[in-house]
């Protein structure tokens, strides 16, 4: 593992991709500096994360393999503290975390995410009616008016959250996202989103409904019986509305921007010679929507192909860079539909593979189709590198996408 010089990770998104593009020449992995001064290593290499990723001696636990989370090194303000605070599947190991991937599964059955078909073209179709009202040559923000709301409405809608709290609720959010935020703000955030998840599951146990949220307050494991505590609950539910809205979020905003910048590619997709899962999947390897996720642990030294993690480092896994490998993909920064292989693990891989894989896949393949049909002749009204990047290293996306619709087909009866 190479310690020389440690990267000062680039908090603001702009320069994250070059820098990945960089220390790849010094490994599979690099020492870089997160906010507050800590250190973690900085994995870009596509087989040596999937071997981190399977390997039982890096957990994403804190509170049992991170010794400076566990003797108060790292302060309750520090800029990126809801990442490894949580009490959810996200950040427990072992049985634990075994457990409550039974609890939670349970909602993202195939026949489950089938059955949310319906909800998800009711939700594409009235967004693109709003979209429609807008004036000729007027400039509308796909961003903030189609690929937010989209997912956000149906996330909501599985939880059983109202559709007026979620301009909150998306605001914590995308605060949690920010990179840029400073130690008061950090701290403000854990405080907010936990008390108004507090509120928001009594009001459940209150009032339940055919939701997840009221699923979850009253299921019990399989195996033991057990049942999610108070702060596993109220977590895990925040970790579903991030999670399920977050990343969603940003590989709609990817998906559009790599149709609207690559026309030929978009014509093949029209014309029938790729399809729309072509598309959602590689999209997901050039652009991968969740960039580095916050953290793991080495509950032991590991050593892979030379590099060797010490226990309690940190380890920040660069999703973005995986797809975009070169030792495994041939000129693997080109985006192109008809690639025959579209390997990549943006969805996770192991025992923390993303439960809401196939809810993302089915809004791909839903929402681009019916967008795309009603406005074929949408642009971009900015050049590619005019967009502007979320202010974050975690996440992959744009704060805006301007385009024009230009004339949009009548809707169907």
């Amino acid at each position: 593992m190479n310690e020389r010089c440690p990267f000062v990770l680039d908090v603001t998104g702009r320069e994250v991709h070059d820098q990945e593009a960089r220390v790849r020449e010094r490994g599979p992995a690099t020492m870089v500096e997160l906010p507050g001064g800590v250190a973690a290593w900085w994995v870009n290499g596509y087989q040596v994360s999937r071997a981190l990723l399977t390997d039982p001696r890096i957990t994403k636990s804190a509170r049992a393999h991170w010794p400076a989370f566990r003797n108060g090194e790292i302060p309750p303000d520090w800029e990126l503290i809801s990442w490894v605070a949580m009490d959810n599947i996200s950040t427990v190991h072992g049985k634990d975390h075994m457990r409550l991937r039974r609890l939670v599964g349970k909602a993202f059955t195939p026949r489950r995410v089938e059955a949310m078909r319906p909800r998800v073209v009711e939700i594409t179709k009235d967004l693109i009616e709003d979209i429609a009202t807008a004036a000729p040559g007027e400039v509308v923000d796909l961003k903030s008016r189609f690929a937010k709301p989209l997912p956000a409405r149906l996330v909501a809608h599985l939880i059983g959250l109202p559709e007026e709290a979620l301009p909150g609720v998306i605001e914590v959010i995308d605060m949690m996202a920010d990179t840029t935020v400073s130690p008061a703000q950090a701290q403000a955030i854990l405080a907010g989103w936990r008390g108004a998840m507090e509120e928001f599951v009594a009001s459940k146990r209150q009032n339940p409904g055919e939701d997840i949220t009221s699923y979850l307050i009253t299921a019990s494991d399989d195996e033991d019986g057990s049942r999610l505590s108070e702060s596993e609950l109220t977590d895990t539910v925040f970790a579903i509305l991030g999670a399920g809205s977050e990343t969603t979020i940003n590989f709609l905003d990817n998906a559009i921007t790599a149709l609207l910048t690559h026309p030929e590619q978009r014509a093949m997709v029209v014309g029938g010679e790729a399809s729309w899962d072509d598309v959602i999947e590689e999209t997901l390897r050039v652009q991968a929507p969740l960039a580095s996720l916050p953290l793991r642990f080495a509950a032991e030294d590991v050593e892979l192909d030379g590099v060797t993690i010490r226990q309690g480092d940190p380890v920040l896994i660069n999703y973005h860079a995986l797809g975009r490998d070169p030792a495994l993909h041939g000129d693997p920064e080109r985006f192109d539909v008809t690639r025959a292989d579209k390997e990549n693990i943006s969805f996770g891989y192991g025992p923390h593979f993303c439960l809401g894989a196939g809810v993302a896949r089915l809004i791909g393949q839903v929402s681009l189709s019916m967008l795309f049909d009603r406005f074929p002749e949408m642009a971009l009204t900015v050049e590619p590198d005019e967009l502007e990047p979320m202010p974050t290293f975690i996440m992959n996306g744009h704060r805006s996408l301007p385009v024009r619709l230009t004339a949009p087909v009548a809707a169907a009866a």
